[in-house]
């Protein structure tokens, strides 16, 4: 059986050519480029709390790269190093040769070095920190909102809730819409290319991951401003968008969480321009609401009332 040693050296010692000195050390050494701020995140994946046992290893590999890729997607940031912590039962060679496939695959694309980490025997648990770069002054804020900015979301929302659902046998869901769920739950697309786009045009900026009205309150709180969503003009999901009648699927839509979209604000007037800057990175975006100076979030139906929210999004401690 491989030791500590040897996994770290099989499956996750990789060249890291953006690094000064990389895995095999006591601590990398890197070299921030001149100018660049650093914005530094990391997310943590347990078993059975964000993911399920059987899910497959590549793509859980993917997911917990992605999921902090998509935070700094959300500053406008370029992801440059990742450190990875794991804790695993045992060793499996079959399921760490996927798991660090799927990681590996997903940090080349986006030219991310893999420069340390830990491993210790434990209940499965993932934890990964990401270092990425900002020119100095350029960051998306969660305090940047203003009142009178109009509220972009990109991609579709709800589709990923609406997979757990399905596999949790809580909603039945064709053979199609079965995959395309699943996928987004699984797989996710950080939208690394639109955050680096809206530098100077998005004034307020998060990342859709514990649901769509949780995340847009965060901006709101930390900008000290209100809003206003018109509910009918949410990007959902399709297989989201067929179910609307149903309660479960407006939950999905609005706080379902797993969508790993954005959801940013940007000045009045210049939408063209936003738009543009999205389809040139091949994304679609969609003005959902306005900023307000009235404290609070309001998601309104067709007739213009307020809707009632019986959550939020998700909550790990509720």
């Amino acid at each position: 059986m491989p030791t500590e040693f040897d996994l770290i050296r099989l499956f996750f010692t990789r060249p890291a050519p953006g690094a000064v000195l990389g895995v095999g050390d006591d601590a990398a050494l890197l070299c921030p480029t001149t100018g660049m701020e650093l914005a530094v995140t990391t997310d943590m994946l347990l078993l059975g709390r964000h993911f399920l046992a059987d899910v497959d290893p590549r793509l859980l590999g993917h997911k917990t790269l992605a999921v902090n890729l998509s935070d700094l997607a959300a500053m406008g940031a370029t992801p440059r190093w990742a450190t990875l912590a794991l804790a695993l039962p045992e060793v499996d060679e079959t399921w760490l040769t996927g798991f660090s496939r799927g990681f590996l695959e997903l940090a080349a694309r986006f030219g991310v070095d893999l420069v340390g980490g830990d491993t210790t025997r434990g209940p499965l648990n993932l934890c990964v920190t990401l270092l990425g770069e900002i020119p100095s002054g350029l960051a998306l804020r969660r305090d940047g909102a203003r009142a009178g900015d109009e509220i972009w979301v990109s991609g579709q929302l709800g589709g990923a809730a609406l997979g757990l659902h399905h596999l949790r046998a809580a909603v039945p869901l064709t053979r199609g819409e079965a995959m395309a769920c699943r996928a987004r739950l699984h797989s996710p697309e950080p939208r690394v290319d639109l955050g680096l786009a809206l530098r100077g045009l998005a004034r307020g900026a998060i990342d859709v991951s514990d649901g769509f009205a949780a995340d847009l309150g965060h901006i709101l709180e930390r900008s000290g401003v209100g809003a206003e969503v018109a509910f009918s003009r949410l990007p959902a999901h399709p297989a989201v968008q067929a179910r609307l009648d149903d309660a479960l699927a407006r939950q999905c839509l609005l706080a379902g969480g797993d969508d790993y979209e954005l959801c940013f604000t940007a000045p009045t007037g210049v939408g063209r321009e936003v738009e543009a800057a999205a389809s040139r990175v091949g994304v679609r975006v969609t003005r959902v609401g306005r900023i307000t100076s009235e404290p609070g979030l309001r998601i309104l139906d067709e007739d213009g009332r307020a809707m009632h929210l019986e959550s939020l999004g998700y909550d790990h401690f509720a």
